[in-house]
């Protein structure tokens, strides 16, 4: 089983992690085997993966459109604002994400063992769970947006113009956490293009919106980053009341809502979603927060290296919430399979995924090696920050298969539960490899952007690696039990 996955480790590269088949080095026979081996597994993961990747995308696309709109309207100033802005922001924004995750695994669990009714029961608490949660995060942002951006050594003209942007994105959580509550249960049921046409339609108003805000069209005044903020409030609210409503008043639903009632909310059924929940949330918030602390290391060096990374992060979040949708798709996989106890099946699927996940990569790695110098006038005009972002584009392009292979890893260990390890090893990936050596190589050493960059791609290969490992272990412990 382990020679048909891309860890798997022969010859002279015997003790090296590798993250990637080797197609060139083998035969056209073993490719065919491989290929009829996780076929019908293929075509399954790829159908309920396909609606959760745009729906992933666009929380995504969100942002992206407020640097593409602010970056050509606003100038690069108020980019840099944005970038700061959701340096600090993504970070809180995962972490509500995360724990609205914890919900989707028990959910397909308990439906591969047709236990409907507690899917009710568990819906119910995940919705208070996440207005609570909302209502925190919104509170921490509210009121740590003035002490997070005086004391983060930030240009002051930056900061101005962040403010404002920041406590709108505040106000925008409870929606959001609302919309992933209804997104997440429909999921786990198997049920994955509601939520991609909601997101799709979403982020037409935001977009939308954003130009008319930010430019001050139809008798509005130009509002700059402040027009992108309000776009986004409104689009997450729009988006929350629809999602709620789908799910209430379709008929597909009606036998699982039996028990979804306030009398169903206890303490043993949140802490059992708080229990995968929480550490998804930090296992997100720790890369995340390494991404946003290179953002804020970035910050120290410039502002327009500070808008270059957010040119090229943000390409680089678009094509890892794609593969945080396949991620997602196998979470679900896993969870079936889990919960009816067929582990090799569950060994299958989750390979599969992996192997989708690193071909979607390849595919995105060599888009940004190849147009790395016309990717970022998507965002911007202004050359110096087109050419350091182009440079960091091609970093990107050689980290984009360690970032797919981690998050699928992240997900199939989710579906069966496993979430404590996972945490940890991102924990140890990101802040003791990732971060401290991107601090080392881009400051200390003065390679710049580079270096930062340097710096995180590493840390996305460690955690790469070790998840594969813990889920190579853990899976073939349960494949050989379920024998």
């Amino acid at each position: 089983m382990g020679s048909d996955f891309p860890g798997s480790t022969r010859g002279k590269n015997a003790g090296r992690p590798q993250v990637n088949i080797n197609f060139a080095s083998l035969s056209r026979k073993q490719v065919k085997h491989i290929y009829h081996k996780y076929k019908e597994h293929y075509k399954t993961n790829l159908n309920l993966a396909i609606p959760v990747v745009i729906s992933q995308l666009g929380h995504t696309l969100v942002h992206t459109a407020d640097s593409i709109i602010v970056g050509h309207f606003a100038g690069t100033i108020q980019l840099a604002a944005v970038s700061l802005v959701n340096s600090i922001f993504m970070v809180v924004m995962v972490v509500g994400i995360g724990i609205s995750y914890g919900l989707t695994p028990l959910i397909a669990q308990e439906n591969g063992r047709k236990n409907h009714e507690e899917c009710g029961r568990l819906l119910s608490n995940s919705l208070m769970i996440n207005i609570v949660i909302g209502l925190v995060l919104f509170g921490i942002l509210y009121l740590g947006s003035v002490f997070a951006l005086s004391n983060l050594d930030q240009s002051p003209e930056v900061v101005q113009y962040a403010r404002p942007y920041l406590n709108l994105l505040a106000l925008s959580i409870l929606p959001l956490m609302i919309f992933n509550t209804f997104k997440q249960f429909t999921e786990g049921l198997g049920f994955t293009r509601q939520a991609m046409m909601i997101s799709i339609w979403g982020n037409v108003i935001n977009v939308i919106l954003g130009v008319i805000l930010v430019r001050g069209m139809f008798g509005f005044e130009p509002m700059g980053v402040r027009g992108v903020g309000y776009a986004t409030l409104i689009d997450r609210t729009i988006m929350a009341i629809a999602m709620g409503s789908y799910v209430l008043s379709s008929k597909n639903f009606k036998p699982y809502l039996l028990e979804f009632t306030r009398k169903q909310i206890s303490w043993a059924r949140s802490k059992k979603i708080f229990s995968i929940g929480g550490p998804v949330a930090m296992q997100y918030a720790f890369e995340v927060s390494a991404f946003s602390g290179a953002a804020i290391i970035m910050g120290t060096i410039g502002a327009i290296e500070q808008a270059a990374h957010q040119v090229a992060i943000a390409m680089a979040s678009m094509t890892y919430m794609m593969a945080s949708g396949i991620s997602a798709a196998a979470t679900i996989r896993t969870g079936n399979n889990f919960g009816r106890h067929d582990y090799r099946e569950l060994r299958l699927s989750a390979i599969s995924s992996y192997h989708i996940v690193l071909a979607f990569m390849a595919v995105t790695a060599g888009l940004f090696i190849m147009l790395n110098h016309v990717l970022p006038w998507i965002y911007t005009s202004d050359m110096t920050v087109i050419t350091i972002a182009a440079q960091l584009l091609i970093i990107a392009g050689f980290f984009q298969l360690f970032d797919g292979a981690q998050v699928v890893g992240l997900g199939v260990l989710r579906g069966m539960g496993d979430v404590n390890i996972p945490t940890l090893i991102t924990f140890v990936a990101y802040w003791l490899v990732g971060l401290p050596i991107a601090y080392v190589l881009g400051i200390v050493f003065s390679m710049g952007a580079d270096g930062i960059w340097y710096g995180l791609t590493l840390g996305l290969l460690v955690s790469a690696a070790l998840l594969y490992v813990r889920f190579n272990r853990l899976s073939g412990k349960l494949a050989g039990a379920g024998a």
